[in-house]
């Protein structure tokens, strides 16, 4: 602290706010985890590169090609195309040896809806229950 300033001693009861405006959460707890588990399912750059192929195409993509499109190892590949089936993001159709991908679109719109919602919920001035807001 520079010499010379003192900054005024607040009297407050236990538990008072030192501040006056209010830093209260428009978001509730079960939101955030939403929010976050829709986020981890993008967060990593591999699941981002296959999911843009596969809803940039028109139809179905064969694994082989999707392969070649990131700079990982199948196993890794299968990996994440995984996550994305498990997430409903993405479906497969087996031929033969070969499987084929293609993005279900109704649910990646949902997705993307329910991403920019939540986001934007971020920024709302509605407050909710005190005991359920995110500390």
């Amino acid at each position: 602290m520079a010499r010379g300033r003192h900054l005024p001693v607040v009297e407050r009861r236990p538990g008072e706010r030192c501040c006056q405006d209010e830093a209260a959460a428009a978001i509730t707890r079960a939101e955030v985890r939403r929010i976050a588990s829709d986020l981890e399912l993008l967060a990593h750059p591999v699941r981002l590169q296959l999911l843009a192929v596969l809803a940039r195409s028109a139809g179905q993509v064969c694994v082989c090609d999707l392969e070649a499109v990131v700079p990982v190892k199948q196993p890794t590949v299968s990996h994440h195309l995984g996550v994305l089936r498990r997430a409903g993001l993405v479906g497969v159709e087996r031929v033969g040896l070969w499987a084929y991908y293609h993005v279900d679109r109704a649910v990646l719109a949902t997705f993307r809806e329910r991403i920019v919602r939540g986001l934007s919920s971020l920024e709302e001035a509605d407050h909710v229950a005190e005991s359920d807001v995110v500390a």
